[in-house]
């Protein structure tokens, strides 16, 4: 007879407990809804880019034109679905398919500053130096020379 009001009690204490911990985890803080947003590479986001926020993103940072924004959409959904193949070939290995995805971003960073004119080029030049930059404080050096 004590048993059952003594497991609701506890169980009640459980869920008291964890639920501030569940709720801090399905709810997003502004910081990683900020650089989820962010195209130039800053914060931590899982998952590959949504293309039109990121062309969103650089319209803002470049002044894209509408034509531009058409261009490096079409670029980034391609780089997108590039990606998502990738990620789906178990047949690589992981340091393959790192090499692929670099060689696939490169290939796509090179057509979007392709598009650009030369102001917009230097402050894509900027962001992909800043980016650069992120990633080798994050991963303790240089990436790796091809």
């Amino acid at each position: 007879m004590l048993k059952h009001p003594l497991l609701v009690l506890v169980a009640a204490g459980l869920i008291s407990v964890t639920a501030p911990f569940a709720a801090a985890q399905n709810s997003p803080s502004s910081n990683d809804q900020q650089s989820s947003m962010s195209q130039d590479g800053g914060g931590h986001h899982h998952g590959p880019p949504d293309p039109v926020e990121r062309t969103k993103e650089l319209t803002k940072h470049l002044k894209l034109t509408s034509d531009q924004q058409t261009k490096v959409q079409s670029a980034l959904e391609a780089e997108h679905s590039q990606m998502d193949s990738l990620h789906q070939d178990s047949s690589l290995s992981q340091q393959d398919r790192r090499a692929k995805m670099m060689e696939i971003r490169k290939t796509t960073d090179e057509q979007i500053r392709g598009f650009l004119d030369s102001t917009q080029q230097k402050k894509w030049d900027e962001m992909q130096a800043k980016r650069e930059q992120r990633m080798e404080n994050r991963h303790g050096g240089p990436p790796p020379q091809q």
